[in-house]
């Protein structure tokens, strides 16, 4: 039996590589950030080629560091930032346009206008999702739209769409594979989680060609080989992040949810082989599939901005010169001093999915300084969470015992605390921190062998931490009622 598994963790801004023993701790990890592109205000690209350079260089990197070769890799698991799409020419490999990402709002237009006509229903029932600029589907229409000589191509066969994994997946394997799983193919607007397979009804209103869209295969299951690294691998797990990151943290019973903290914010619950209908605007997504087994699905709070709105303060406002000084400043003062961040530069998701809301600080005084605009933003992370959980707990009819925690920002003590405060709940965080990467390498590993079931990998996951509540309701409710007025004041000002 090989030795280990290797992880590909594409992420907004940066890819990764971790290696993973049979134990799931990590033995290294290579990273390398690429850039972002703003053509236009609201608009998000990427350079598909520097993602793929990118993430092709730190698995390398990762290998060399640690003296692995190739034949000690049991299996490669990719986990990828979700809804970024991506169009290439199925005989070159090439992009015929950037990477439209995520949280580009290019297309809130067209959202508008399926709204105007009701479309939105037909949408919410075959994809659980509502009809938002964040999701694939739109941003498919838009390059077919704009981009010249794209749809005849599109249409003649010529061209492949796909998110990031499948986009990696194609490369890793030299154009033979076109697939997606289950769990990315829920995000792109143009998958029934219900029936399991495309939506035609949606394919058509959208004028998108079922010719150029990758196969749906289960989360764990073997895609197909990489010769890229000195003898062949096999590529065995996918899954979009979050549902990775539900899998890594063993979230795999119904009513057990985490929370990632990364450049946005994500929680998912578990719901089982049910795919609950949300009443307080959160997704119904599907988590993943393991092989022949039954789909199994979850409900999603998606926010925004929350890692990025540090980002914001020290690449636009350099107002600090690296996160780690977050945490010392938001501890210098006791509270915020009145002021609230809403981080809506994208507008809002989960549960406001409000497209032309944007960022707003309000309660700003003389006395306003540096320290209370950083504890703000943190604290801005937490609220938005507060509005997830709020939803989720309203929906499902589960209380939410304890939120398990990932993602860079929960080593900031500061941050964990206020949200286990603001939330009234334990915030737990595991030993092992780098879920998301650790969910791909168990759907990997499950379907080579490597591990032997879920039982086996959910006996890894140790507590390192646990933040109980430490301010009263009162407090609570004051803090959180001002949140919400201040997302009133930032909701709806973009026109």
């Amino acid at each position: 039996m090989p030795d280990y598994i290797l992880a590909l963790d594409q992420g907004t801004t940066s890819s990764r590589a971790i290696l993973f023993d049979h134990e799931g701790y990590m033995l290294g990890v290579a990273q390398e950030e690429f850039p972002q592109i703003y053509p236009k205000p609201g608009w998000v690209e990427h350079d598909p080629n520097q993602i793929w350079s990118s993430q092709l260089a730190v698995a390398k990197q990762v290998l060399a560091a640690n003296n692995t070769r190739a034949t000690q890799i049991a299996a490669i698991g990719i986990t990828n930032q979700r809804e970024t799409t991506i169009i290439w020419d199925r005989r070159t490999g090439q992009p015929v346009y950037n990477a439209i990402v995520w949280q580009c709002r290019r297309t809130a237009e067209m959202c508008d206008q399926l709204k105007k006509e009701g479309f939105d229903k037909v949408i919410l029932a075959h994809t659980g999702l509502v009809t938002d600029a964040y999701f694939s589907g739109t941003k498919v229409a838009w390059i077919l739209e704009n981009v010249d000589g794209v749809r005849k191509r599109a249409e003649a066969g010529e061209l492949a769409f796909g998110t990031v994994d499948s986009f990696l997946l194609w490369r890793l394997t030299d154009g033979r594979v076109h697939a997606t799983d289950v769990s990315n193919a829920s995000r792109t607007l143009l998958y029934n989680i219900h029936t399991g397979d495309w939506s035609d009804e949606i394919l058509a209103k959208l004028n998108i060609p079922r010719a150029l869209l990758p196969q749906v295969m289960p989360s764990s299951a073997v895609y197909g080989e990489t010769d890229l690294f000195g003898a062949p691998i096999p590529i065995a797990g996918m899954a979009g992040d979050q549902q990775a990151a539900t899998f890594g943290q063993v979230c795999t019973s119904p009513g057990l949810a985490k929370n990632t903290y990364g450049t946005g914010c994500f929680m998912l619950m578990n719901t089982g082989e049910t795919a609950v209908a949300s009443k307080n605007n959160l997704l119904t997504t599907i988590a993943w599939k393991l092989g022949d087994a039954p789909t199994q699905y979850a409900l999603e709070g998606s926010v925004f901005i929350a890692g990025a709105a540090v980002q914001w303060l020290r690449d636009d406002l350099k107002i600090i010169q690296n996160s780690d000084e977050t945490e010392p400043l938001a501890r210098s003062i006791d509270n915020s001093g009145g002021v609230y961040f809403v981080p809506a530069f994208v507008g809002l998701g989960a549960p406001y999915w409000d497209q032309y809301a944007r960022g707003t600080i309000v309660g700003l005084t003389r006395g306003t300084g540096r320290a209370h605009i950083v504890r703000a933003t943190l604290e801005s992370i937490a609220y938005q969470t507060r509005d997830v959980v709020d939803a989720m707990k309203a929906d499902s009819g589960l209380t939410l015992q304890a939120l398990r925690v990932d993602g860079g920002a929960v080593r900031n003590d500061f941050l964990m605390q206020f949200q286990a405060d603001i939330l009234g709940v334990p915030v737990q965080r595991p030993a092992i921190t780098e879920t998301t990467a650790l969910g791909a390498a168990y759907l990997a590993g499950l379907a080579t062998g490597f591990w032997a079931s879920t039982e086996e990998v959910a006996q890894q996951w140790a507590l390192e931490k646990t933040y109980e509540p430490q301010i009263d309701v009162d407090r609570r409710d004051t803090l959180y009622a001002d949140w919400k007025r201040a997302v009133e004041r930032a909701k709806a000002w973009a026109q």
